[in-house]
């Protein structure tokens, strides 16, 4: 496919800053680049696209000075530095994929690392601390403590730590390498105005990116990788979804068509129950309901508590009050309190932090995927030899699924790109067959193509009667896909929406407080179209040893006395933070017999009565 190329916004194009030409580097056997060309120019907002393994980061790290090449030339403002000292000298600066922060360390030393020489310093530490704060509070939107610990802060302030690092310089040249990923949509729009700032005032701003539809909005021009190759050059009018999916997959029709309804549960089968459940102090507490063959969608602004409620459904945080339950193959309802509780119970929970919670580093593709299987998958008895055998086909099976480019599985799954990593986290959830999948920003740093694949596996999965919880940043990713969205706000669903008529302007308003909330109830919202106490399985009778009665119970009365039972254990578990503490064991009484106590109901308002022991 060949589109003409023309300067919409100058009648003479700006100097070239960056000039790559057939540079080809190679890891071991593995192209990352085979003779790509690139150019950008100044004052403009050049988007870097492709799908995962295609050698987008490669290139950003070329021109950044951190990789040398193997063939080919790099100039960078009319010099071709080698070290990223050099590049940092001619006015280069770098966000990296990874958010690369020192956890230990507190917010105003992370943004000024690096900007001191070995023996001198550049400004005092009291107008370092003053430009931290001034930084963040510009980038974040709001005020961010210089002297806090990050890593205590969550994703979102991390990546603006980084930011502001790169920021700090005022660079000629600002490479972001995905940079909006960990982000939300109203940081990412800061974001977008920060760099139409520098761009207007001359800067050139690189971004390496897989979402389509922000590329869209804030690219100048666009180059498109494939397979280690630039494929095309777009101007801003030819920037379109149709157009770079053309280009990225070779396939002219690729994102022509799409046409998706959000599935509907065949029935109303719960799978996932939460009673009064509150996921932090001071939060209102609500009753959630996940049914069997549905796909609910969690939407919030970064900190508003929707990262919290995935977690504490997967069993990863436990809630600061309620119960949460969930249905096993035969009816019965199981608490979920701790990781161990949810493994148990077949939930599985994808991080889109593959780099704090996700990726074993020091391990193997391999390793990093089937790990949770070893237990499962053994032979030999008591010997517990492992079986590799059945490992590697499960292996294979969830790589060809998720579209995984690797070289050998044996290699660290560090030799992967960021995307590829991933998937094999992805790749990980699923080969672990459970019931009830909880995601949390999964496709963070995945391509459009691996985007589709996993939207597809999703949807036969819930299709298979099973259910997934899917937290996302990306509006886009709810329409056609979730059969509801739940909208989080101040800790607390907010508001709710039907899938099959998603209209994301409502979604946002929502997400900043311009809605009504009526959605909450609505057919769905928080507990839709299922009665939260029916099918309720009987708890196990205890054994004893006295004389078993059979006592007929009106069923009004045994209505009255089942709702009264409930709404006590539902206020029981709202007023004491669920713990995983064992239940302690009942004494016997020294005359080693179990007391038999009498009991006498009345007629009228149910309410039992001890006659006797």
């Amino acid at each position: 496919m060949s589109l003409q190329t023309a300067d919409i916004q100058t009648s003479s194009p700006a100097p070239e800053t960056v000039i790559v030409r057939n540079v080809k580097k190679y890891f071991g056997p593995t192209r990352a680049l085979d003779g790509a060309s690139f150019s950008a120019r100044a004052g403009e907002i050049h988007a870097v696209v492709g799908g995962n393994g295609c050698g987008k980061s490669t290139l950003a790290k070329v021109v950044s000075g951190i990789l040398p090449i193997d063939s080919g030339s790099v100039s960078i403002l009319g010099e071709a530095p080698s070290t990223p000292a050099e590049s940092r000298a001619l006015g280069i600066s770098t966000v990296y994929q990874e958010v690369l922060v020192a956890d230990e360390s507190s917010v105003v030393d992370n943004i000024f690392m690096g900007a001191d020489s070995l023996f001198s310093k550049k400004m005092s530490q009291d107008k370092k601390v003053a430009r931290a704060a001034e930084l963040m509070q510009e980038l974040a939107g709001e005020p961010v403590d210089p002297h806090a610990i990050v890593g205590t802060l969550p994703l979102g302030l991390k990546q603006w730590i980084t930011i502001a690092r790169a920021l700090l310089s005022e660079p000629k040249i600002l490479i972001l390498d995905e940079s909006s990923a960990a982000l939300d949509f109203d940081s990412t729009e800061r974001l977008f105005a920060k760099m139409r700032s520098l761009r207007d005032g001359g800067t050139t701003v690189l971004i390496v990116t897989h979402r389509i539809a922000e590329l869209i909005r804030i690219s100048d021009r666009a180059t498109v990788l494939r397979d280690g190759r630039d494929v095309g050059v777009l101007e801003r009018d030819q920037i379109t979804e149709k157009n770079l999916l053309a280009l990225m997959t070779g396939d002219d029709e690729a994102g022509a068509h799409r046409d998706h309804k959000a599935p509907q549960p065949r029935a109303d089968d719960i799978a996932m129950r939460a009673d009064r459940l509150s996921i932090a102090p001071g939060a209102r507490a609500f009753d959630f309901t996940l049914r069997r063959g549905e796909i609910v969608g969690i939407a919030g602004l970064d900190g508003q508590g929707q990262d919290a409620f995935v977690r504490v459904l997967a069993g990863i945080n436990e809630a600061h009050s309620g119960l949460v339950e969930v249905r096993d193959r035969h009816g019965v309802m199981h608490a979920v309190r701790s990781l161990a509780d949810a493994v148990a119970n077949r939930i599985a929970y994808v991080s889109g932090d593959r780099k704090r919670e996700g990726i074993f580093a020091t391990l193997s593709i391999f390793e990093n995927m089937v790990m949770p299987l070893y237990r499962e998958k053994r032979r030999a008895g008591i010997l517990g030899i492992i079986d590799r055998a059945t490992l590697g086909t499960i292996f294979q099976r969830e790589a060809e699924n998720l579209m995984i480019k690797f070289g050998m599985r044996d290699d660290r799954i560090t030799s992967l790109s960021g995307g590829n990593q991933q998937k094999v986290l992805i790749g990980r959830g699923f080969a672990m067959r459970p019931d009830i999948i909880v995601l949390n920003d999964p496709a963070r740093g995945i391509d459009v193509g691996a985007k589709a694949e996993l939207y597809k596996h999703l949807r036969a999965f819930a299709a298979e009667g099973k259910s997934v919880l899917y937290m996302s940043s990306e509006l886009e990713e709810f329409i056609g896909f979730a059969t509801r969205v739940i909208v989080f706000r101040d800790n607390a669903p907010f508001d709710a929406f039907d899938g099959r008529a998603l209209d994301p302007k409502s979604i946002l308003e929502a997400m900043f407080g311009q809605t009504d909330g009526s959605g909450l109830a609505g057919v769905s919202g928080l507990t839709p179209g299922q009665d939260v106490h029916a099918g309720i399985a009987a708890p196990a009778r205890a054994s004893g040893d006295g004389v078993r009665v059979a006592v007929t119970i009106p069923d009004d009365i045994r209505a009255g006395l089942d709702a009264r039972k409930r709404a006590k254990l539902v206020e029981q578990a709202h007023a004491t933070p669920v713990t995983a503490s064992p239940r302690p064991a009942l004494a016997k009484p020294a005359n080693g017999r179990n007391p038999i106590r009498v009991v006498e109901f009345d007629a009228e308002t149910g309410q039992a009565r001890s006659l006797s022991r």
